[in-house]
């Protein structure tokens, strides 16, 4: 009960009148909720959370140095993957500490610009993560169906440039993202039952159409990722074509194991994504808390688990992960 009364006294103080409506162009704060209706149990939440923090960043982190460090893995694939850990360090860290400031110390507002700040960059870096799993999958095409030219055809400017794009689509597509959310004026109240800012909640708090909002979210997930998606399935369809042409089961085995740690990326990334586009269309019973709950884990679990998959799966992280610890142990 504590909570609610809390969450009522930091309500944008406005006229109910129809007649005489205040309009907050620039409301100064926004007050993020963190998980709605679990507020009792937020520290015992925020343990697994701080464990996919720490794992993420220490993980990306020791991805980031052990491909800095070893020659044999300056390729096109390992600097894909760096990329991939760049953009989960910044998806972590743009989110998940307000997120724990919300769960230990109850600190659950926010600034108007920095509201938008952290929602762009939220989704930003969700869209670049796509754009890479997309770059990734050119590498494994390339380097299964044409391998004598893939020294040739993913030279590092190429790859440079593919790193370019990926940064420079994501950047420009989000853009929109706080420019329609500054523009609207908020009557309503300044309350987001999330612990971090999206777009399309700071959108329900406009008293204002915001149908080009909702529009253009759905023209970000099916013709961005929605495409990148598509392009993923095509890139693996002649990858797959590829490998069952090859004459013995060995060489077929050993050529899908190159593909293995990148299909577990993929899977990672799209298939909650799609559980949790299908559970808001059509579980609508669900509790919020529950939805919120579930896009938070979908949120932080790929960059906690793209390390960890490459550090298992791949032979030249994993031996040269072995090689530190054994030197450091001696």
């Amino acid at each position: 009960m504590e909570t609610c009364g809390t969450s009522r006294r930091h309500l944008l103080s406005y006229s109910t009148s129809d007649s005489n409506t205040t309009e907050f162009t620039n409301p100064s704060t926004f007050i993020l909720l963190g998980i709605p209706g679990l507020e009792a149990a937020h520290v015992w939440i925020s343990i697994p959370f701080c464990t996919m923090f720490a794992i993420a960043v220490l993980g990306n982190f020791t991805i980031l140095f052990i491909v800095k460090t070893e020659p044999s893995l300056h390729e096109p694939m390992y600097y894909f993957l760096c990329m991939l850990a760049v953009t989960n360090l910044i998806l972590c860290t743009s989110t998940l500490p307000k997120m724990l400031a919300i769960f230990w110390f109850n600190s659950k507002e926010i600034n108007f610009s920095a509201c938008l700040t952290q929602m762009y960059f939220t989704h930003c870096f969700s869209v670049m993560e796509s754009g890479i799993c997309v770059a990734m999958a050119l590498d494994r095409y390339v380097a299964i169906c044409h391998p004598l030219r893939h020294s040739t055809i993913l030279t590092r400017p190429l790859v440079a440039k593919i790193g370019l794009a990926v940064v420079l689509r994501s950047g420009m597509v989000i853009l929109r993202y706080p420019f329609l959310v500054r523009q609207w004026p908020y009557c309503r109240t300044n309350i987001i039952p999330q612990p971090y800012c999206v777009h399309i909640a700071v959108a329900k708090l406009a008293c204002a159409n915001t149908h080009v909002s909702t529009f253009y979210g759905l023209f970000v997930t099916f013709c961005v990722i929605g495409l990148d998606g598509i392009f993923i399935a095509v890139s693996y369809t002649q990858i797959l074509r590829a490998i069952f042409s090859l004459p013995t089961k060995d060489a077929r085995l050993k050529t899908f194991e190159t593909c293995g740690s990148h299909l577990c990326v993929i899977l990672a990334f799209y298939i909650p994504r799609l559980f949790i586009s299908l559970m808001y269309r059509f579980a609508q019973n669900v509790p919020l808390r529950f939805h919120v709950l579930i896009a938070n884990v979908y949120l932080f679990m790929p960059p906690m688990l793209n390390p960890i998959i490459y550090g298992v799966r791949t032979k030249q992280i994993r031996e040269r992960l072995l090689q530190l610890f054994i030197h450091n142990g001696a």
